[in-house]
């Protein structure tokens, strides 16, 4: 076995109240006490027993769904549903309950959606805990994997690469220990850490390992607040919320005076009934507003999450079920992405006349240098067992920044020598004859290490210049089998894939040539790429695969392609993909990826299956498109009611209808259609601009929809006198409107299938029933009277929906969206 040097672990004593109580830590300017020794076995339990006793426990709520309370308050205590509530008791006390059935439609929405919202969150909350980061901590001399949330004051932390510091604390042991703290302080360059030296959480290890005592946990630590922040359940900051939001805005606006007149309008002009001109007040208020709309945009992103959930797929911010949807630009890391984590030696080429025998020992010895390997070294590990000949003294461990690892050692002979192990086309200077006869090798999709002797110290700088080449360790890689027909579908929808990994580009190339992706024979070494971000985003736009890519360059071409306009989704699974994660507008970890990757992902592949993503693809699409498409028929409604009570105002007539009229009415051509029609299939890609694409069909839809109406409702005023005259007028009316909106409805439902055509013609089948059952006659005082008024209120309403249809089409060749 090979015997490790002991890391510096020299840093001095800190009295253990210091430590109890925590330092101060400055993110930019940290000033720490000296670090405390680590406690070689961590806490015991009597220990940790005591600081849970005194509250010292990182209490910091995960990252999860929202509480019941708030998804309660959050359905029930809307704008909409106050002012829907004091009109259902107004209605309750002075019209029988059929004016009042508006109030049970919405205490049903309100149910179902808390409902589908509680069951989004019992499966949020499930996959939370298999996804859940568990650091290992020391304790009674055993290291484990915890809870974030059991970890108390002064336990002992370690560290490797990948590995996330969720709490801020003090280094006592490193090794080569590089943390990243961009995410806090902006600083690009990864920082070395000593002992002695603050660690603040939301940083990560690209790096080396070690350990540190935890100097702040909870809501003291000094990333805490932040990530309770982030890592809340977001449900609002999106283009479709925000875009329904601003519609709610101007809807208010328009209510109010419209309200106001026809309040005016029909309880002090007109000289009728109060209880009757009460309850037609109401009819004209309630229609107005779009009290399903925001409903079933919650209730189809809750599903969404339920049916990915079943997928193995956890969605960390309901948005990204949305974003993932506009998305025309997937960034892939080849390795964990497009290949599986493992891999396997194939051959090993010793190289200048080296002894093979030799050349595995030394392997062996590199292998054994490193507590945490990386799948590569992982591979040489179980390929060249350690021998116990050789004693490291020195290690360097592997960069995704600078491609290659490192360690020296005392062999068995008293030799002192050091090794690196890492990328040739790095290594070596250009020319190298070594060099073609691994592009060959790159050229059929296989990695290749060098294994070269220094003779510089481990920590000079220069100590990868003039290496002796000494062997090449050629790896195969396991490509994913979903893989490929993930790939194609990703062309099929449009969305350009970009492989974007720090391997040789030319393998790389072979295999996203064996995957069959387009344009993989032109690859691109990141090194030849330019700086400034016009350029790169060019040269992105060109090609397909980009090998030899540096962590910060991942970052840069994630920027390079946004400003370009490309909406970007980043997968990754490494410690060197999480700026670009961070960065993307939708960032998807591997739920075997480290700890960092999926702390920062929208969505964790939790099965890390590659073929998961189309379809949560196909969810937002779902959402997004389905929402668009419904959002017109609540929206036509609205706009229609607003003309229809500004008509009555001014030409100082009762309101048409009563509230069942309209009950019945909006829950036949948009509540019961709206909802199936917001579950259905969509692979459309969701486009921007949700308000205008919305609007510029609700606003034609609705005014012809209200003057069709209003001419009928007049018409038949001058046809009808005497007693039952306004009912006879209403029912008019209301067949109008019925079938103008109808046809709405069947444009919104194209393209059509067989169950879509069975929807609308149950709808209006139901509405026939109405119309024709005596009892139904009765309760919702709808009866046609004669032939000539109802033929013409048919005839209005087929010249209303001729001139839907032009308008609508019209409109989508005028104002493409």
């Amino acid at each position: 076995m090979t015997q490790r040097a002991d890391t510096d672990q020299d840093g001095p004593e800190r009295a253990a109240a210091a430590i109890d109580a925590g330092a101060e830590l400055d993110p930019v300017h940290p000033v720490q006490p000296p670090a405390p020794r680590c406690k070689p076995g961590g806490l015991t339990t009597a220990e940790v027993a005591e600081r849970v006793a005194r509250g010292a426990v990182n209490d910091v709520p995960v990252r999860s769904s929202r509480s019941t309370t708030d998804i309660v308050r959050a359905n029930v205590f809307t704008r909409f549903n106050a002012i829907i509530g004091v009109l259902w008791v107004v209605m309750l006390i002075v019209a029988p309950i059929q004016d009042s059935l508006f109030g049970f439609v919405i205490i049903a929405n309100t149910g179902i959606g808390i409902i589908q919202e509680m069951r989004a969150k019992k499966t949020l909350d499930s996959l939370a805990v298999i996804g859940e980061v568990k650091p290992s901590v020391r304790r009674d001399g055993r290291t484990a994997e915890i809870s974030t949330s059991e970890i108390v004051l002064g336990d002992v932390l370690e560290l490797g690469p990948g590995d996330k510091v969720v709490v801020d604390g003090a280094v006592g042991e490193a090794d080569g220990l590089e943390i990243d703290e961009s995410l806090l302080t902006g600083e690009a360059d990864p920082v070395l850490k000593k002992p002695g030296d603050p660690v603040m959480s939301g940083s990560f290890v690209v790096a080396g390992g070690g350990a540190f005592t935890a100097t702040k946990v909870g809501r003291e630590a000094y990333a805490a607040q932040l990530a309770e922040e982030a890592s809340r359940f977001t449900l609002v900051h999106s283009e479709l919320r925000s875009g329904i939001s601003t519609i709610l805005k101007y809807v208010t606006w328009m209510m109010i005076p419209t309200s106001i007149g026809l309040i005016i309008s029909q309880l002090v002009v007109k000289d009728s009934n109060l209880k009757d001109s009460i309850a037609r007040t109401v009819g004209g208020i309630v229609p107005m507003i779009p009290e399903g709309l925001v409903l079933l945009t919650s209730v189809a992103f809750a599903i969404g999450v339920i049916r990915l959930g079943r997928k193995q797929c956890l969605v960390q911010e309901l948005p990204a079920i949305e974003g993932l949807a506009r998305v025309d630009v997937v960034c892939l890391d080849k390795t964990g992405t497009l290949t599986e984590g493992g891999m396997d030696v194939t051959e090993l080429r010793p190289l200048g006349g080296a002894e093979a025998a030799y050349v595995k020992k030394v392997l062996g010895a590199l292998g054994e240098s490193d507590p945490r390997p990386n799948a590569s070294l992982q591979a040489i590990v179980d390929a060249y067992p350690d021998s116990a000949e050789w004693r490291c003294t020195e290690s360097l461990p592997f960069s995704s920044a600078r491609k290659y690892s490192g360690a020296s050692f005392s062999e068995g002979d008293g030799e002192n020598s050091t090794w690196l192990l890492g990328a040739p086309d790095v290594l070596l200077p250009a020319g190298d004859p070594a060099l073609d006869e691994i592009d060959g090798l790159n050229e059929q999709g296989l990695r290749v290490l060098l294994l070269a002797r220094s003779g510089r110290e481990l920590d000079d700088a220069a100590v990868a210049t003039g290496v002796r080449p000494t062997a090449l360790v050629v790896l195969e890689q396991r490509l994913r089998p979903d893989a490929a027909e993930t790939l194609r579908y990703f062309e099929d929808q449009n969305v350009k894939a970009k492989v974007i990994s720090g391997d040789n580009a030319i393998s790389v190339g072979a295999v996203a040539g064996k995957l069959g992706l387009p344009g993989a024979q032109n690859t691109v070494d990141a090194r030849e790429l330019p700086a400034e971000r016009d350029g790169m985003a060019q040269v992105l736009d060109g090609n397909a695969v980009f090998g030899r890519v540096t962590p910060q360059q991942k970052r840069d071409m994630v920027g390079a392609l946004q400003s370009r306009g490309h909406t970007v989704a980043m997968t990754g699974d490494g410690v060197n993909d999480v700026l670009a994660l961070k960065d993307a507008d939708i960032g998807v970890s591997m739920g075997s990826g480290s700890e960092a990757t999926r702390a920062v992902a929208q969505i964790v592949l939790l099965n890390n299956s590659f073929s998961t993503l189309p379809s949560v693809v196909a969810e937002g699409r779902r959402v997004i498109g389905n929402i668009t498409r419904v959002a017109t028929l609540f929206l036509v409604k609205t706009v229609y009611s607003v003309l229809l009570a500004i008509l009555v105002v001014c030409s100082q007539v009762e309101y048409p209808f009563l509230p069942r009229h309209l009950t019945l009415l909006s829950t036949l051509t948009i509540g019961v259609p709206a909802f199936f029609l917001a579950l259905a299939p969509n692979k459309e890609r969701a486009r921007p601009h949700f308000v205008k694409r919305v609007m510029r069909y609700a606003i034609p839809g609705g005014v012809i929809a209200a003057v069709a109406t209003f001419v009928t409702y007049l018409l038949a005023r001058h046809h009808y006198t005497g007693e039952g005259a306004l009912q006879a007028e209403t029912s008019a009316a209301t067949l109008t409107l019925f079938l103008t909106t109808m046809w709405v409805l069947v444009i919104i439902a194209r393209p059509y299938t067989w169950w879509r055509v069975g929807l609308v013609g149950a709808m209006g089948l139901a509405f026939l029933i109405v119309l024709v059952v005596p009892w139904l006659q009765r309760f919702f005082e709808l009866k046609l009277v004669g032939t000539t008024m109802p033929w013409t209120a048919v005839a209005v309403a087929a010249a209303a929906a001729f001139l839907i249809e032009v308008t609508f089409r019209w409109v989508a060749r005028k104002f493409p969206a």
